[in-house]
């Protein structure tokens, strides 16, 4: 991460994380994930519920693609204790990239991977087994996900042995596929209403973000009257 990426981070956080309980706990739970990242999740899901986006989630899924996808990159959180539930490799889109993700998009047939926050939904039997459809919340960014069929699923694909041989994980066609001995226990764990908070140092979206900054100073009121223009 560049220097210049690393003061983008810092200022985007509210001066109330800076001390943050929960922050801490979850930093320490998941001490392989990045803090200013998992600050970022806790500020979106905190501006999600303040705005009547999104419920008070009780569980916080944070994907960190600016790591590469030989190494964990989802960890899943219980926010109510403060406990890591799952941290596990996750697949992206063919279109986003080899190892590296560094493409993004909300447009179907693009094969890429979307960033932002969503909010989980039902659950159903599909071509990839069990599944979970989101709903992006971030228009433009992610809101084309359920049009797009961007859903959580197991695959075959995501095996970190294979990976480590073949130099990259197997890719999706924008899916945050998983392995498949644990997708049905992490969609179970996040269905029905709770959050899944997807990163990238893209400096765009870091402050144009309606998610990002609504604590300081009316900065979230400022950017979507921007964006409306």
């Amino acid at each position: 991460m560049t220097r210049r990426l690393t003061w983008l981070l810092l200022l985007a956080l509210p001066p109330a994380f800076a001390g943050e309980p929960v922050l801490e706990r979850l930093a320490a739970a998941a001490p392989e994930a990045d803090p200013q990242v998992l600050a970022l999740a806790l500020e979106a899901r905190d501006c999600a519920v303040q705005s009547a986006t999104a419920p008070a989630a009780d569980r916080l899924a944070v994907i960190d693609y600016s790591r590469p996808s030989t190494e964990p990159r989802l960890w899943v959180f219980d926010l109510r204790q403060g406990q890591l539930l799952f941290a596990e490799h996750v697949a992206h889109g063919k279109g986003s990239g080899e190892n590296h993700a560094t493409a993004f998009s909300n447009r179907d047939g693009s094969h890429q991977s979307s960033l932002g926050l969503f909010l989980t939904a039902e659950t159903y039997q599909g071509g990839n087994g069990y599944s979970m459809r989101m709903d992006g919340l971030e228009p433009g960014v992610n809101d084309a996900a359920r049009d797009r069929l961007i859903v959580m699923h197991g695959a075959g694909y995501v095996d970190p042995i294979t990976a480590a041989l073949q130099g990259r994980l197997g890719r999706s066609y924008g899916c945050p596929a998983v392995r498949r001995e644990v997708a049905r226990k992490v969609i179970d764990t996040l269905k029905q209403g709770q959050l899944l908070f997807a990163y990238y140092p893209d400096e765009d979206w870091l402050q144009r973000s309606r998610f990002l900054g609504c604590g300081r100073d009316g900065l979230a009121g400022a950017r979507g009257t921007a964006r409306k223009g």
